[in-house]
């Protein structure tokens, strides 16, 4: 357990381990002034094989995971995940104490599944064993397009570098946006990025010398306040609506209402944690017509009312 006001986060590499993702925690943690100790264990304490061309040690077994205030799982090659648990698995899993966070990045997911962790709950791996993961666990509700998902004690995340995005909002979470936003500078990333997966999802290459819609983002990006409809958009980009609508959704993985949505609750949640100003106030000042409007999208977005998400930063802080 945590030693003083450190908080001990424990992470769990199982054989086949991707180490990109494995080394995510510690980096993000590790960047945090100090108030997390990071540590790495396998279920056995011996060497993990990953899926490069390379072995990990490490110095712990699956007993830390008893003393563990959160419980990061790293994920495996999708040829390695199975329907059931490896009995030493389930026997480290079963070692977490009641109260710990338990985390997956990635595949990672398909351990907590297979552990009845996520039956009933709202989760998320990678777009690209999304079906694979339905077959083998339909009792959980899946959703593809998010970067992570915040359930409470238990969070999943999607693929690779969406592992930084849970991690960053788990600092957000325990110590407020600005050691967050610190952190994210230390390790040179985006303190947050929005939309979900649906934009890193192969798609179609605009035609050479196609105009784009990257400065009509830019542009409604400083009229947030405005109320600003597809024709304004496309009027903006000199295009019709169709080739806009078409043109945005291939750039950015959905649609322009969709993505002025998604714009709108992240400028919210900025003035909710950084602001003293009323949820109408916020609500005008994003461009969402009313305060009631506003607490409906963020509730969509991640499940919390205003009071409840500013509560949650202004404890932080």
């Amino acid at each position: 357990m945590s030693s003083g006001d450190q908080h001990r986060v424990v992470v769990l590499a199982l054989d086949g381990v991707y180490p990109f993702e494995l080394g995510i925690p510690a980096r993000i943690f590790g960047a945090a002034d100090g108030h997390y100790e990071v540590v790495t264990c396998t279920v056995d304490g011996g060497p993990v094989h990953t899926n490069a061309d390379f072995t990990v040690g490490v110095e712990h077994g699956r007993e830390v995971l008893a003393t563990a205030d959160t419980v990061v799982l790293a994920p495996v090659a999708p040829d390695r995940v199975t329907r059931d648990l490896p009995d030493a698995v389930a026997e480290a899993l079963a070692l977490i104490r009641s109260e710990a966070r338990i985390v997956s990045i990635c595949t990672a997911a398909f351990v907590l599944a297979a552990a009845g962790l996520l039956d009933g709950r709202r989760a998320t791996t990678h777009w690209h064993v999304t079906d694979l993961f339905r077959r083998m666990h339909p009792r959980v509700e899946l959703d593809p397009d998010v970067l992570f998902v915040d359930d409470g004690r238990v969070l999943t995340s999607a693929g690779a570098a969406s592992g930084v995005d849970v991690c960053l909002h788990i600092v957000r979470k325990d110590h407020g946006s600005e050691l967050a936003n610190r952190v994210a500078r230390s390790c040179v990333v985006p303190p947050f990025r929005d939309g979900g997966q649906a934009q890193y999802i192969e798609q179609p290459v605009p035609e050479a010398g196609a105009a784009g819609t990257a400065a009509t983002r830019s542009w409604a990006l400083e009229r947030l306040d405005e109320p600003l409809a597809l024709a304004d958009l496309a009027a903006h980009a000199r295009m019709s609506l169709r080739t806009f609508a078409r043109r945005f959704r291939d750039e950015v993985g959905m649609s322009p209402g969709r993505w002025l949505i998604q714009q709108r609750v992240a400028h919210a949640r900025h003035l909710l944690e950084a602001s003293d100003l009323s949820v109408d106030q916020i609500a005008a000042r994003v461009g969402f017509a009313t305060g009631a409007s506003l607490r409906q999208h963020l509730h969509t977005a991640i499940g919390v009312s205003p009071q409840a998400y500013r509560r949650t930063f202004q404890t932080a802080r």
